[in-house]
């Protein structure tokens, strides 16, 4: 991106805006659990990213959850809502992190959670009116690490990739975010790290929201990959 500028952000959810990660892996090995399955080691890092379509099939297919996908999935998101109920929990920055980026440029969202968890902490955050784009990975043909998320957020938002940043925490979505081609800054998820090579796809690495200032997000935009860190 350089000598360009940045016309937009686009922020992931699960992880990035929600302290939720943890909250699917729970759900999704009770599941497995009830059906008296074991959990296989990589299941939740390979899960991560995927759409509603590819995780329910991945829950059958391979965790070995004897049910039709569409059943897992309705029973899955029935209990994330639940879970969230009317204050779903953001991660501490988010709100302010949202403003502080929103002042400055339109924002996107590119998300795996399906369109009614989505729109449920939109709403109980009162982020409606904050996000010009709102995509799940429902609505493309791919979960992440797919671009398809990324690159139909930007289109909703009418800038080119090239010219917006995002803004992720685990290895399928930094893969995501930088094959669709917008700069990158990584927030690593503490309880689910992304792998080093993911992690080396992100022109900035920050500890928490915090950190990202209008200023990082320029450098995300203008940086190379492995070259900048957070600080």
């Amino acid at each position: 991106m350089p000598g360009g500028g940045v016309e937009a952000v686009v922020f992931d959810l699960d992880g990035v805006l929600v302290d939720s990660e943890e909250l699917w892996d729970e759900v999704r090995r009770a599941v497995a659990d009830a059906a008296g399955r074991p959990w296989p080691a990589d299941a939740t890092r390979e899960m991560q990213g995927m759409s509603t379509a590819e995780w329910s099939a991945y829950m059958t297919d391979t965790v070995g959850v004897p049910s039709r996908p569409e059943a897992v999935a309705t029973t899955v998101i029935d209990s994330m809502a639940a879970r969230y109920g009317t204050r779903p929990p953001l991660l501490p920055g988010a709100r302010e992190a949202v403003l502080r980026l929103g002042s400055r440029w339109p924002l996107g969202l590119a998300s795996s959670s399906p369109r009614r968890l989505i729109d449920a902490v939109l709403e109980s955050a009162d982020f409606s009116t904050s996000f010009g784009a709102t995509v799940s990975t429902e609505e493309v043909g791919a979960g992440k690490p797919s671009p398809a998320v990324y690159q139909e957020a930007v289109r909703r938002l009418g800038v080119s990739a090239a010219h917006a940043v995002a803004v992720e925490d685990s290895s399928n979505g930094l893969r995501s975010a930088a094959a669709a081609g917008l700069g990158v800054i990584a927030v690593p998820n503490v309880a689910f790290p992304p792998d080093d090579n993911a992690l080396m796809l992100a022109g900035v690495v920050v500890r928490s929201l915090d950190e990202i200032s209008p200023q990082l997000v320029v450098t995300a935009a203008a940086t190379p990959a492995q070259r900048a860190r957070g600080r």
